[in-house]
């Protein structure tokens, strides 16, 4: 996927979850950042960040924070992007017979839902933003969603359907993916069950520009 109208800023602060303040030619502009987990490894006073310019005339803000410098690596930090670019990928890549976004299943809506030779298969899609020595983190914040989900998709599972959680990693230069049991055991406790179920587990990481994202490579799994 491609960003338009990029501008390039240095973060100055977050006052809240959905606004950041940054410095643009060396003036200051509000922006709305697309990501609501805490992410204070990567908003740091000081770090380069591009942002989209956003044409909209009911925005309260006119850009969007899109990617941050994080030491020598480039993260997009775009929570809406991973559906994305796991639609372009899985359509490019699988060639389903049928896809489709936000498939209701129970009392969920998956991200993904595919077709193939008669093989149907629900898709929960996850972005990855945190980044320790290497090793890719999920959720970088307690996600009650997040394992609701992850039941559904064990439901799926058991009631014949193929199931599938995708994390993408909005970074490169990461070797390993794991659930975040520090932030919250009770997530790597359902992927747990749900690979013991024969939910598939599958974590990629991603090219990333200032702006573009797309998956690239896969990467090992370790729960």
């Amino acid at each position: 996927m491609r960003y338009k109208e990029m501008v390039e800023g240095v973060f100055l602060e977050r006052p809240n979850r959905f606004v950041a303040r940054v410095l643009v030619d060396g003036m200051e502009v509000s922006c709305h950042v697309k990501n609501t987990g805490r992410c204070r490894e990567l908003l740091i006073p000081g770090v380069q960040v591009w942002l989209q310019r956003e044409n909209a005339s009911n925005r309260k803000t006119a850009y969007s924070l899109i990617a941050v410098k994080k030491g020598d690596l480039l993260v997009n930090m775009d929570s809406q992007a991973p559906n994305r670019v796991a639609y372009e990928w899985i359509a490019r890549k699988i060639k389903p017979d049928f896809i489709c976004r936000e498939k209701r299943y129970g009392n969920s809506r998956f991200d993904l839902y595919i077709e193939k030779e008669g093989k149907k298969c629900y898709i929960e899609v996850k972005g990855v933003t945190l980044e320790k020595d290497g090793v890719a983190l999920f959720p970088d914040a307690p996600t009650l969603r997040g394992v609701k989900h992850i039941r559904e998709l064990i439901a799926c599972k058991r009631e014949g359907f193929d199931a599938c959680v995708l994390f993408v990693i909005q970074l490169k230069g990461v070797h390993l993916f794991r659930p975040n049991a520090e932030t919250q055991q009770e997530f790597r406790e359902a992927l747990a069950e749900a690979k013991d179920a024969g939910v598939k587990i599958a974590a990629y990481d991603c090219l990333v520009t200032v702006d573009g994202l797309q998956i690239d490579q896969p990467v090992a799994v370790e729960i």
